[in-house]
């Protein structure tokens, strides 16, 4: 990575953060890391699409599953659409299908989060040099 200028350099923590969290793992592209992203969108993607495919697009509750739609919404912010369209429907989910299409989306979730803030801890470091040639 080149050297960057200290006033800019949060900035660039912080867009490595939202571009993982609108992309799973776009903030790894950004640092140059393409197999590690590519994985990581895979992993996540697959996930959650699993989740949804379980349940229904229903399983996005913000209104009575806020704790469930908190750790979602860590996932992208596509999350928020898909919740709008699940409030307009009419077709509720319940039992032991919900129930694995929640876990499996809210830890879709979880796992971006994970990723997002590693991906900015990568960055991070890879701009710290070690002193006096030191490695």
């Amino acid at each position: 990575m080149k050297q960057m200028q200290k006033q800019l350099y949060p900035f660039y923590l912080v867009l490595i953060a939202l571009a993982g969290w609108i992309i799973p793992g776009a903030g790894y592209f950004l640092l140059g890391e393409k197999k590690r992203a590519i994985i990581i969108f895979i992993a996540i993607t697959l996930t959650f699409t699993i989740g949804i495919y379980i349940a229904s697009v229903n399983i996005i509750d913000y209104v009575n599953a806020k704790a469930w739609f908190a750790a979602q919404v860590i996932n992208s912010p596509l999350v928020i659409f898909l919740g709008s369209i699940s409030t307009a429907a009419v077709n509720p989910v319940y039992g032991k299908p919900h129930d694995i299409g929640q876990i499996y989306t809210g830890i879709a979730g979880l796992l971006n989060l994970l990723c997002i803030v590693n991906s900015v801890h990568f960055g991070y470091t890879r701009a710290i040099k070690p002193v006096g040639g030191i490695s």
